[in-house]
């Protein structure tokens, strides 16, 4: 579908362009962590995703794969928003790292550098790699 000039994709497309379950998006829409356009007409109603609500679920699928609860894959969705707020933009190309800060206790984000990942490393903590060059990249393979 295509609305002034953004092309939008149904669910069925979205997960079959992100690798998620159509439950997948359910539970995340229900939950509120990605929200598509629900375009209610008639008796029924459609769901369709942006391009930039693909990079969402994209970025969901991805923490979820590294081994992060829900929870933390949602907490992580909402830092890279705030901490890169263009990141859904396709000419983005910036590399992140989540690293563990122990002052708080919780994975921040952090511009990658492998100096920093090393050291972290070093010290046992861990480092997960989010690469959103490589997403978007995944995306426009699919």
């Amino acid at each position: 579908m295509r609305a002034m000039g953004e092309t939008f994709f149904s669910s069925k497309e979205a997960a079959e362009i992100t690798g998620c379950t159509l439950r997948q998006l359910q539970y995340w829409r229900e939950k509120g962590v990605v929200v598509p356009t629900v375009n209610a007409t008639g008796t029924g109603r459609s769901i369709y995703y942006s391009r930039s609500e693909l990079v969402e679920l994209a970025v969901m699928e991805y923490l979820l794969s590294v081994g992060l609860s829900f929870e933390a894959a949602s907490g992580i969705l909402q830092q890279l928003k705030e901490f890169e707020p263009d990141f859904a933009n396709q000419k983005i190309f910036k590399r992140l790292m989540l690293v563990f800060d122990e002052s708080v206790g919780i994975l921040k984000l952090k511009d990658f550098e492998k100096k920093v990942a090393i050291a972290f490393l070093d010290q046992g903590l861990p480092v997960i790699p989010v690469w959103l060059d490589v997403i978007h990249q995944k995306l426009r393979s699919e």
